[in-house]
């Protein structure tokens, strides 16, 4: 008998990166997806939200959460190319996609993991660096074994490797995608040949996994809690439930009966049902501020990468040198949250991801070439300098020989 959940969810994000210069075309294209909206935060529907995170995150994330009614809805009556050049001003735009509620039938099925896509987003910020989430829930009552199974299976689905023969177990009920290619398809719609990406060596055929799960509440012995512990182990690092695990993820505690594992790729929450809150307040939680957070500290890295490889092959160094100075002064300085488990988890995540040591590699990389541009600045300067020096030579030479003539 394996471990029965209360609840579930897994988040699967998708980053791919569109060029600077075809970002405003981007939005337009979102725009006038009908599928597509604006999502609309509001300060009293998105109260946590809004009390979370710090005015300066806030408002490079969530900047119309701070506008009234009337401005949402005179943004919306704008034509989609106007909409596109006003949201272009903005730093970061999140999208809803509408997802049908039409359910397949089981008929003939009943062997399988079936799950649900419930939720789809799609996060832009400005210099082109973007994240699908797709969010998907397994049947009630799944097995943490299933969900363990199902989260390492539906990440490839992406994969250029992988047969199709790896997703026959896996068993989708919603409309919207017949099959597994029905969801590659949307990604690449919605991507395009996702090159940026590639060129900055981010992993295009596995999505990041972020998923919850609760389990029922019930008197485990001691042999349980030791498969328990080892079944966690398969759960954070994106395993089936069969695998012979032996990596450790990072751990954080919140209580005897919660806590996170983080890996290079994914990050899961694992509690149970002895607090109501543990599946109504942690669980919306999870998957809004720190779900968020977690997309931030994604795209710090990514815009890092960026900047990185722009001054690797020179471009424009002026134009580049300002943008690092801004995201140094803007976004690697200012703290996300003043929630004490927020910043804990924040903290987790930056050492996962390895932000410090991007950042170094780049500053490092901006340091190189402003050196070197300052060198060759002065080496020219000297060179200017010696060939006037070298006419007035030339010219006091020349007048002292007409004055002994």
């Amino acid at each position: 008998m394996g471990i029965k959940t209360k609840y579930q969810y897994s988040y699967f994000i998708y980053p791919y990166i569109v060029e600077e210069k075809k970002y405003e075309k981007h939005l337009y294209k979102l725009l006038t997806n009908r599928d597509c909206k604006i999502k609309q935060f509001e300060r009293e529907k998105d109260s946590q939200i809004y009390q979370f995170f710090l005015p300066k995150i806030r408002d490079y994330m969530f900047w119309n959460i701070g506008l009234n009614k009337v401005k949402n809805k005179k943004l919306g009556e704008f034509d989609k190319k106007m909409q596109a050049v006003l949201l272009n001003k903005y730093p970061c735009t999140i999208f809803e996609y509408n997802i049908e509620k039409d359910i397949q039938g089981k008929t003939g099925d009943s062997e399988g993991i079936f799950f649900d896509i419930k939720k789809v987003e799609i996060i832009c910020f400005k210099p082109g660096i973007c994240f699908i989430l797709i969010k998907t829930m397994l049947s009630e009552n799944a097995l943490l074994e299933e969900l363990c199974d199902f989260n390492y299976q539906f990440r490839d689905i992406c994969s250029a490797s992988q047969k199709e023969q790896k997703f026959e177990n896996i068993k989708i009920q919603t409309d919207v995608f017949k099959n597994m290619k029905g969801i590659q398809t949307f990604i690449k719609e919605i991507t395009g040949n996702n090159k940026g990406a590639k060129e900055l060596n981010i992993d295009t055929e596995r999505f990041i996994t972020y998923s919850y799960a609760c389990a029922e509440n019930k008197e485990f012995s001691e042999d349980e809690l030791k498969n328990l512990d080892k079944l966690f182990q398969k759960y954070a690092n994106i395993e089936p439930s069969d695998s012979l695990v032996d990596k450790t993820p990072e751990i954080l505690n919140l209580d005897q009966n919660t806590k996170l594992g983080f890996v290079n790729n994914g990050t899961v929450l694992f509690t149970s049902d002895t607090n109501i809150e543990n599946y109504t307040k942690l669980s919306e939680k999870y998957e809004n501020e720190y779900l968020y957070c977690y997309i931030y500290e994604l795209y710090r890295k990514y815009y890092l990468k960026k900047l990185n490889q722009d001054f690797k092959l020179g471009y424009q160094f002026n134009k580049t040198k300002a943008k690092f100075v801004d995201f140094t002064q803007k976004l690697m300085i200012e703290d996300i949250t003043n929630d004490n488990i927020g910043a804990e988890v924040t903290s987790y995540w930056e050492d996962m991801i390895n932000i410090n040591e991007v950042f170094s590699q780049t500053k490092q990389k901006y340091d190189l070439l402003y050196k070197n541009i300052n060198i060759e600045k002065t080496a020219r300067s000297n060179k200017i300098i010696a060939i006037i020096l070298a006419i007035l030579v030339i010219v006091n030479i020349i007048n002292s020989l007409n004055l002994h003539k």
